[in-house]
């Protein structure tokens, strides 16, 4: 086995393993929002049904009490302890995922945007064997609501387009981290993620590319993602500074930079 480049983190587990899938949710500094999405998904069984990881960038706001969480039967809480973004907490839960036998990852953000109900829909499509699911707000029955309309406008005129032509598979959605993956897909020879040059929003273009070009099963189903419809926008993602970052990524994807020295 390949070693995989793992970020130094702090592990803290609450209970063992008990489901065939695990949902694995990156956080940081999310206050209330996560609070609010660890509840429902508790009231909603999602909790019970699934195994949940919480995926920590170091947050400093006190929203990840672990006696809090372990009463909401979160199973685990991850702490980056050195420098990382995204795709470094992905890694992270990623790893932990496979040493732990889980057969499948389902992702979502930890900022309450999303409807943790589809949780259920992606679990379905591991089941029927898909390899990586992407959720859409765009597809048939998605909903895209209150979204900022210059992210609206990036995502569909330049993300999309750019990632599905790359891919050489139509996508409505790129950017939506609500997605799934196979344990069989992540520890294929030809992806290899577990790499520190995946740190910020890289690995989600990746895997979206790489999915359907080495031949693993992909689909998109409907999901909802909302943005606030009054008040300031919460993103990680600053408008210039953020927005280079990500055609940055499309570039180097389209130049191979991110390939595996196979």
């Amino acid at each position: 086995m390949r070693e995989y480049e793992i970020p130094f983190h702090e592990k803290l587990e609450f209970k063992p393993k008990k489901t065939r899938y695990c949902v694995c949710i990156p956080t940081i500094n999310e206050g209330d929002r996560i609070k609010k999405q660890l509840s429902e998904m508790e009231r909603k069984n999602i909790t019970r049904k699934f195994d949940v990881l919480l995926l920590d960038g170091k947050s400093s706001d006190g929203s990840l009490e672990p006696s809090y969480l372990k009463e909401l039967g979160i199973r685990g809480l991850f702490t980056l302890k050195e420098k990382g973004r995204l795709s470094a907490q992905l890694r992270l839960g990623y790893a932990y995922a496979l040493n732990e036998g889980y057969q499948g990852v389902i992702t979502v953000d930890g900022n309450n945007k999303d409807n943790i109900e589809a949780i259920n829909d992606f679990s379905k499509e591991l089941d029927d064997g898909y390899d990586f699911v992407q959720g859409s707000r765009y597809l048939k029955g998605g909903r895209a609501l209150n979204t900022p309309f210059g992210r609206t406008l990036a995502i569909k005129f330049i993300h999309i387009p750019i990632i599905s032509f790359l891919a050489g598979f139509k996508y409505t959605d790129t950017t939506n981290g609500f997605r799934a993956y196979s344990i069989k897909f992540l520890t294929d020879f030809r992806i290899q993620p577990f790499r520190k040059i995946f740190d910020s929003y890289e690995l989600l273009a990746y895997l979206s590319v790489k999915s359907p070009r080495c031949g693993f099963k992909t689909k998109e189903i409907p999901v909802i993602r909302t943005y606030p419809e009054f008040g300031p926008i919460v993103t990680k993602i600053s408008f210039i500074k953020g927005h280079l970052s990500i055609l940055k990524i499309l570039l180097f994807l389209a130049l191979h930079k991110y390939d595996p020295p196979i």
